[in-house]
């Protein structure tokens, strides 16, 4: 399955670099662009944490005001990715 979300999250402005970092550090988080306290965030599930608890973290790295669901995105994956079409031969 494939999980992203989309996020736009508000800090005090002397404290985005530290929030950036953190953010950063999560395995299914990267920062796409930020500024003036404002960064845009896409979070993925991982093996070890769903994208909602991502969210959820986020809230609580100091410097954070706010973290919005900005999008979501949700399918299944085809499980045979690598499996020949029907087609070939």
């Amino acid at each position: 399955m494939l999980n992203i979300c989309g996020c736009l999250v508000h800090t005090m402005p002397d404290k985005t670099a530290e929030v950036i970092a953190a953010i950063d550090a999560y395995e299914g988080g990267e920062v796409h662009a930020h500024e003036d306290g404002r960064i845009v965030v896409t979070v993925e599930d991982t093996s070890d944490m769903r994208a909602s608890e991502q969210i959820m973290e986020m809230h609580q790295i100091p410097g954070v005001l706010t973290v919005t669901l900005t999008y979501h995105h949700f399918e299944e994956l085809d499980e045979d990715v690598d499996a020949p079409s029907p087609t070939q031969h």
